[in-house]
């Protein structure tokens, strides 16, 4: 399978990156609005890889070309970007694609982080308003800390939510995500569950904030 992260250079992007390639044979396409920046990434996310005597099938493109290869478009991009990325891209989409958003609209104050939705009730929403019609989204990776994923030597032992109206699409994104190894995808149901399911990442990044010995936490359900 060809996944392509658009915005494969940031911090949810890099981490996502360097876990399929250890853990999955899948092609990798790295995408960002700059092409030799993705290819820069590219080179150092082989490099990390090598330190853990990995390796993967990385590549690096601008965003449009690697979404028209790709059969699943990982949107691992910042919740304001999402929507512009999508309609970059969306020429590039088809009926065959499925498209994944882990992005969720957060502020900050003095308190901490606080979930921030955008009009249509949660980023996912608001990518499947912009995707075309013939487009599957699927949410999913909300929860999970940048920090942790891109640490090859920390050990997983966590869940992610997947939320899609298309079950289909969910499936083929849960049976992706437990590939991952320490990951367990979990179905909490269609998108209009997605933002009880964002507003828990806030959550979790004031836990990791207020307790020293919590640095970047995740979520188990039992």
């Amino acid at each position: 399978m060809r996944i392509a992260l658009l915005g494969g250079t940031g911090d949810i992007g890099e981490g996502l990156a360097l876990r399929f390639a250890r853990d999955t044979d899948h092609e990798l396409l790295i995408g960002s609005r700059d092409p030799e920046k993705a290819r820069d990434a590219v080179e150092g996310y082989e490099e990390r890889l090598a330190d853990v005597g990995a390796s993967g099938d990385l590549k690096g493109f601008a965003n449009e070309m690697a979404a028209d290869r790709a059969d699943v478009v990982l949107l691992s991009v910042p919740p304001y970007y999402a929507g512009d990325t999508v309609e970059a891209v969306a020429d590039k989409l088809d009926s065959d694609t499925i498209l994944v958003t882990p992005a969720v609209g957060m502020k900050g104050d003095e308190d901490g982080m606080h979930y921030h939705p955008p009009g249509t009730g949660s980023v996912t929403e608001l990518v499947a308003q912009r995707a075309p019609d013939d487009v599957s989204v699927v949410g999913a990776f909300h929860n999970l800390a940048a920090g942790k994923l891109a640490d090859l030597s920390t050990a997983f032992d966590l869940d992610t939510l997947v939320v899609a109206d298309d079950a289909d699409a969910k499936a083929r994104v849960r049976q992706l995500a437990d590939e991952i190894e320490g990951l367990r995808a979990l179905d909490a149901g269609p998108l209009a569950n997605a933002a009880e399911v964002e507003s828990v990442t806030p959550l979790v990044i004031n836990i990791a904030k207020h307790n020293d010995d919590m640095h970047d936490v995740g979520v188990k359900w039992i």
